[in-house]
């Protein structure tokens, strides 16, 4: 074998081994990120995972809001990223505990049963204005001792949520999407799906409890949303007395 044989066999053997470490690198730093989103969102290969629809407040049981299907196909997205599976229930129709499989549950407590009792059972620190008659105080947030009012098409906010109960650290958790509008509620599903490595590497597994502002929904839709608070403590914690009662005026 002359040198210039030789020089092509070595050539082409560090190219082949170099794509081969290429691939391996990819494969490694893909399976890994795909294990920690797993592990976020509490979705093992195969697993099963529920999405608890809501209703339009203001039509049948049966009937979701435009906005609230596009929530849904974002959270659709991101169970089929995660190689699990979903089943579509209706809020009413959810008549069992958590922990066992996850849960994307979306809609405000007018709208969604499960998710007011999920309100008053997870976060006994946040109230919701559930007036259906029109003024300032509609669809407003108590916070601990803070309010959010709703400015319709401008100034709107949404709870998001990761939660598990206090429950074993291997329990499934149960993620609220709890919005002022249908469209708050879209907003909150896509600032999950675009900032989840963020979320993961700040909370890992636990529990937290976000307040997000979407702002002038009317011209940017769900697109524009700000980080208002982590309000995390306040919301779990139960409301100050002071609070409690000008919630139940």
């Amino acid at each position: 074998m002359n040198d210039d044989v030789r020089n092509i066999v070595l050539g082409v053997l560090a190219t082949g081994i170099s794509a081969a470490l290429g691939w391996f690198t990819r494969t490694y730093l893909w399976r890994r990120r795909l294990r920690r989103k797993q592990a976020f969102f509490g979705l093992p290969d195969n697993s099963e995972s529920l999405l608890v629809v809501n209703r339009d407040a203001g039509g049948t049981d049966l009937m979701v809001t435009r906005h609230d299907v596009f929530a849904l196909l974002e959270l659709s997205a991101l169970i089929k990223d995660c190689n699990a599976h979903a089943q579509v229930v209706a809020h009413d129709s959810a008549q069992q505990g958590f922990g066992e499989r996850t849960e994307f549950c979306v809609g405000g407590p007018v709208s969604n049963r499960r998710m007011a009792a999920h309100l008053q059972s997870l976060l006994p620190g946040v109230r919701v204005n559930v007036d259906g008659e029109p003024g300032p105080e509609r669809g407003a947030f108590r916070i601990g001792g803070e309010r959010y009012l709703m400015e319709p098409g401008r100034t709107e906010y949404v709870l998001l949520a990761r939660l598990t109960g206090g429950q074993a650290p291997q329990a499934r958790p149960v993620f609220l999407f709890c919005g002022q509008r249908a469209i708050d509620n879209q907003a909150a599903t896509r600032y999950l799906a675009r900032h989840h490595e963020r979320l993961s590497r700040t909370y890992g597994k636990g529990s937290f409890v976000l307040l997000l502002k979407v702002v002038n929904s009317q011209a940017y839709g769900p697109d524009v949303v700000e980080l208002v608070a982590d309000v995390t403590r306040a919301a779990q914690s139960p409301l100050p007395a002071e609070a409690e009662r000008s919630a139940l005026q």
